[in-house]
């Protein structure tokens, strides 16, 4: 039995997926409260001899609490009122931020962790440098939330999780302090060094800091932008937020790098004017008195600072950026110390800063309890859902791990920004058979290549707005070559609360171009586990299908394996004489809804699942287009996708000269903002109302049309 200790109150109710292997359909559940600060066991369920853990999360149902008084942080207009803070200051402010940002995200039902490691650090930054004059960039959205509050936009941050009702992840608040977007990471360096070198050639004296963290340090952007910046030495400064997360399978064997009394004294030491200075001094003489001794004080230089410096810190040396750290990240005197020192220093080139933050880093017990309180208020008067929503990416771990029981050499690689929950079972089932890479896609999509050709079976899973970033290794590294990789493109089409930025929009057109690439997309959860299925049968060429972030309606029966499909061989699902709808992947279930809406209307309709995009089922389509005049077919993605190939086989097969009339539906040509998914279909005028109107018009019954959008 392992101790827990409740720091706030707590609910327990049930959250599983339907027909769960573990749980019989008899067994009953009930929701439990817990007072704070009591110390409980571990609970385990055992039905019928399996184990299953019960996660405790806070339920925040409608949320109507207020956070508690924040003096210092309502009086903070813009960076400007932090210039003449003190040091208890400034720590009362830190103190501030976190509360407000933990009662915000709870509020908003998402996750803190990553908001919190850089308060601190955005305190001691707009304390010492002067934006937006100076350039403050990020490379990731959820760790600027402090700074947004800093920045004159708490209000709007407080809206946060309610734009339309609606939760909003990383909502794009830009203002003059934002000078460049932060996209999916990786950026700001480049970014910067293109601001501070455009500042160069302008004679201009403000300053750059671009803010980075440990895990987009795992792409190889980051690394070029280093190489770079050391090459052409422009002033600018880069600040590692090293959060201490690991790839590690074994967390608790990874290094870690100490902050003590000494790391602090040498950090300061590191970043004074009279010790660069005389770094520099030393570097002038040694060259002067030649026969080596520029080299050889080099590599003393080095090898001392490699012993008082964290594993890793000469990597930055040798990249030509001048190393300060660690510093606490959490203790602001030593930030704003080490900061006001890095700010001061002229044509020195580039430095970074090694700041070490803790993702578990709590706030105070009075000010958790206060939010924690105010949440159960909220939740004491809310409907619990007695059973949790089934995804795709749910129903793709259990068809690959059936899968995998028929083929041992099938392996699992995933790259990306985090890791949905799914995925970490496969990672729990699959053990040493699955590769975490992290935000390295670009070696993920080659490793894989690597693993084909070793002769195993790899399933290489990276949402679609990653994959954007290793395109030309899909194409040399396993199109080009035929080698086998199986691409799973997880998130594809819209993804509600995550905007533009992590939309999957382009995948079909950007995949479905390459000559060797087979390009399918499942409509239902039992047609995903046919593709999982033909996938791994599939030795001679790579091969893609996508699925959307988003719930399935639980299964009344679990399925088992999933069957090999032909490919190329779209079906049909309902037949009509009127008019015929032909989705691709998940849209297929919005034309279902659309021929529903027809048929009140005295419209037969035939609804065909395309299935493939490439190779297409020409025998399909030269059916649909002999029984029937009009012909919809309806996608989500851009333009140039599914649609393109369509349209391409019906103009050289003759099909629009024998008189079919076509329309495509697909995303529309502009990047639709965070909203609900309902709301973004609409908007991109994929409803099932927005199908049925497209069908109506196109047989000539317009007004019909008009009255179904409004």
């Amino acid at each position: 039995m392992v101790a827990v200790t409740a720091q706030y109150p707590f609910s327990i109710f049930p959250h599983f997926h339907g027909n769960s292997r573990l749980l019989s359909p008899e067994t009953e559940f009930c929701t439990v409260n817990f007072p704070s600060r009591v110390e409980y066991s571990r609970l385990i369920l055992h039905p019928k001899g399996h184990v299953a853990e019960v996660h405790s999360l806070p339920h925040v149902g409608d949320f109507t609490g207020e956070n508690e008084a924040t003096p210092i942080l309502d009086a903070i207009e813009s960076p400007m009122s932090l210039k003449n803070l003190s040091t208890k200051e400034l720590k009362q402010l830190a103190n501030e931020v976190r509360s407000e940002l933990s009662f915000i995200m709870a509020k908003a039902q998402k996750p803190s962790r990553f908001s919190l490691t850089a308060v601190e650090l955005s305190v001691a930054i707009h304390h010492v440098f002067n934006a937006p004059m100076d350039k403050i960039l990020w490379d990731v959205a959820e760790q600027t939330y402090a700074h947004k509050l800093l920045t004159g936009r708490r209000q709007i941050m407080q809206t946060l999780g309610e734009q339309n009702g609606h939760p909003v992840a990383a909502p794009d608040f830009v203002s003059e302090f934002d000078p460049f977007g932060s996209g999916h990471g990786c950026n700001s360096i480049s970014a910067g060094l293109g601001m501070a070198v455009a500042r160069d050639f302008k004679g201009k004296r403000d300053r750059v800091v671009a803010v980075i963290n440990n895990e987009t340090t795992m792409a190889g952007q980051v690394y070029e932008a280093m190489s770079n910046a050391g090459y052409l030495d422009s002033n600018m400064i880069v600040i590692l937020n090293d959060s201490q997360h690991s790839l590690h399978p074994k967390l608790e064997e990874a290094s870690k790098t100490p902050i003590n009394a000494l790391s602090s004294t040498l950090s300061k030491l590191q970043s004074s004017k009279l010790f660069r200075r005389f770094r520099e001094l030393a570097k002038v003489l040694t060259k002067k008195i030649g026969k080596g001794m520029y080299e050889w004080a080099a590599k003393v230089d080095e090898y001392a600072r490699g012993m008082i410096g964290p594993p890793g810190s000469t990597l930055f040396e040798e990249l030509g950026l001048y190393y300060i750290g660690p510093v606490d990240g959490h203790n602001i005197e030593d930030l704003v110390c080490v900061l006001n020192e890095v700010a001061s220093l002229d044509s020195m080139g580039p430095v970074l800063v090694h700041v070490i933050t803790k993702e578990e880093l709590e706030v105070g017990d009075n000010q958790m309890n206060a939010v924690a309180n105010k949440i159960m208020e909220g939740a004491s008067s809310s409907n619990t859902k007695p059973c949790g929503t089934r995804t795709y990416s749910d129903c793709f771990v259990e068809a690959l791990i059936s899968e995998a029981g028929r083929h041992k050499d099938i392996v699992a690689v995933h790259a990306g920004m985090g890791m949905e929950p799914s995925l970490h079972l496969l990672k729990n089932v699959f053990a040493e058979k699955f590769f975490d890479v992290g935000m390295a896609e670009q070696h993920a999509v080659t490793f894989a290549a690597g693993l084909a050709r070793g002769g195993l079976k790899p399933f290489c899973i990276i949402p679609s707005a990653f994959l954007q970033r290793a395109y030309d290794q899909v194409i040399h590294d396993v199109d080009r070559q035929k080698v086998p990789v199986r691409f799973i493109i997880t998130s594809a089409g819209l993804v509600g609360s995550d905007g533009p930025i992590h939309c999957g929009a382009f995948d079909i057109a950007f995949m479905s171009c390459l000559p060797n690439m087979i390009v399918m997309a499942p409509s239902d959860e039992v047609e995903l586990s046919h593709m999982v299925a033909t996938a791994a049968l599939i030795d001679d060429r790579p091969v893609c299908f996508r699925y959307p972030r988003g719930a399935l309606s639980v299964m009344e029966k679990s399925f088992g394996g999933g069957i090999p499909i032909e490919v190329g061989r779209g079906r049909i699902l309902t037949e009509g004489k009127d008019i015929a709808l032909l989705g691709y992947g998940s849209m297929v279930q919005n034309c279902l809804r659309a021929q529903l809406l027809l048929s009140k209307f005295g419209v037969e309709v035939t609804v065909a699942d395309a299935r493939f995009c490439k190779p297409l089922d020409i025998k399909l389509l030269r059916q649909l287009c002999k029984n029937h005049s009009f012909l919809v077919t309806v996608e989500e993605g851009s333009i140039g996708g599914f649609a393109s190939h369509v349209a391409q086989f019906l103009s050289l097969d003759g099909q629009l000269d024998a008189g079919i009339k076509w329309r495509p539906i697909t995303l529309p040509d502009n990047y639709i903002e965070q909203a609900s998914p309902k709301e973004q279909l609409a908007v991109a005028g994929l409803t099932g109302n927005h199908i049925a109107a497209t069908a109506l018009s196109l047989l000539g019954r317009t007004r019909e049309a008009l009255l179904l959008m409004c």
